[in-house]
């Protein structure tokens, strides 16, 4: 269809509409049925406040499964359209009973707008996303009311007359809205589906901590793909043509969205090679803690003080990163302390041994060890080394109660832990004279 044609459907249309106009401004029917509907709206509204004040629906509702009490709710929502579309329905039953030849199109038109906002209402309230239950309600909506006051197919020929060819392909702001709406309502079913088939993956024991995440990426990324496919198909896009772009996208990966498929490359490696999975106790930087997820572009990491890092994944490829647990959960943990020369260091390593085997999370296989290193400026130096099996539980919650327990052995068995001193000595002999002031 040209524009000349266009034009044509277009004062063909309007000239209809006049006409319409023209014969039921002269009928009594126009005024009746308007009165009807306006009579229905206010009947509707008192309906629903009295419905809405006597009837808890949270109450209700409350334990019943997810997809039928949102459906019920949006039913209960959208009472005042029933008692609208039931309150016409009577009155164009009245009608058509009392009248020989009535005419009740304006009231079959209101019938069925109100019937088909119930429904696409029910099935929208189904969509828990905001946004797409919004795009899909209103889009659905002017479909079905393009089509019950029969404009669709003239909507539908002006949106597809005027058209941009971009190669082979015919671009319409049909095929552009068409596009628009079939790929944001595809890409959020695949979203739940990726989302529903990754957590039934996290749920197989066969599979490692480590495989599962590789896994579940890839099944997002397999039904995003085929999502994005099957639309563009369905709409009449030829996939080939698309080939045009390939050098500008590749372009725009290298310059724009290299740090972007870095990072994705770097997780699925660290995925696939298990050098770093959810649960490992890791020291990147200045920063320790443990991996509590590991996405597409970055790894989430808990530093037990209310913080969680999200560090990029290409991190952990190209810088030096510590996994205190990547063979085993197992941690060697030191405290340095120094005595008085007065002390037996034989008596000292036995007493620092045995109050670090005290505490309850540090384990006995490897058992702690206490190692004499050196003659100090004021002190014997000592480091005591233990083992915890526990990394993710915390460090410094294991620490300070071993420092505690050395203070307390120490202080039992009369060891001293000497203060700093500093003595001062004059080379020659140095006379002082104090004058008294008078």
């Amino acid at each position: 269809m040209d524009a000349d044609d266009l034009q044509a459907a277009l004062v063909t249309l309007i000239a209809s509409i006049r006409a319409a106009l023209r014969t039921e401004l002269y009928s009594i029917w126009l005024p009746v049925q308007l009165g009807a509907i306006a009579a229905a709206a206010i009947v509707a509204v008192v309906v629903v406040a009295i419905v809405r004040r006597r009837f808890d629906l949270v109450s209700a509702t409350m334990g019943w499964p997810a997809y039928l009490r949102l459906a019920v709710r949006a039913l209960t929502e959208n009472f005042g359209v029933l008692a609208f579309i039931f309150v016409v329905g009577v009155t164009r039953a009245g009608i058509e009973a009392w009248a020989t030849h009535p005419r009740t199109y304006l009231l079959d038109i209101a019938i069925n707008l109100g019937t088909a906002w119930v429904a696409i209402a029910i099935l929208a309230s189904l969509i828990r996303n905001p946004l797409i239950n919004r795009v899909v309600a209103v889009t659905a909506w002017t479909i079905a009311a393009l089509s019950i006051v029969g404009l669709l197919d003239a909507t539908v020929a002006m949106l597809d007359a005027r058209a941009i060819a971009i190669g082979g392909l015919r671009v319409t702001p049909l095929l552009v809205l068409k596009t628009a709406a079939l790929l944001l309502v595809a890409l959020w079913a695949a979203t739940a589906l990726g989302n529903f088939l990754s957590r039934r993956v996290q749920d197989v024991p066969e599979l490692t901590p480590s495989i599962r995440p590789l896994i579940g990426t890839l099944i997002r990324i397999t039904v995003m793909t085929v999502a994005v496919v099957v639309v563009l198909s369905s709409v009449g896009i030829d996939l080939s043509v698309l080939a045009v772009f390939t050098g500008a996208i590749g372009v725009g990966i290298g310059f724009g969205l290299q740090k972007i498929v870095a990072n994705l490359v770097s997780g699925m490696i660290l995925l696939a090679d298990k050098s770093i999975k959810p649960g490992d106790v890791i020291s990147i930087g200045d920063q320790f803690g443990w991996v509590t997820n590991m996405g597409v572009r970055y790894t989430s990491v808990d530093t037990r003080d209310g913080r969680e890092i999200l560090v990029p994944n290409e991190d952990f490829v190209t810088q030096q990163v510590v996994n205190w647990s990547y063979s085993n959960y197992r941690m060697m943990l030191v405290a340095k302390f120094g005595v008085s020369y007065d002390s037996n260091p034989h008596h000292v390593r036995e007493v620092a041994v045995a109050a670090a085997a005290a505490v309850p999370r540090v384990i006995d296989e490897p058992p702690p060890v206490c190692y004499f290193e050196g003659f100090g400026e004021s002190s014997l130096d000592f480091s005591l080394r233990y083992w915890i099996a526990d990394p993710s539980n915390g460090i410094i919650n294991v620490r300070a109660p071993v420092m505690l327990a050395l203070w307390d052995a120490f202080k039992r068995e009369g060891i001293e832990i000497p203060y700093p001193v500093r003595d001062l000595r004059f080379g020659n002999e140095a006379r002082v004279r104090l004058d008294r002031a008078s």
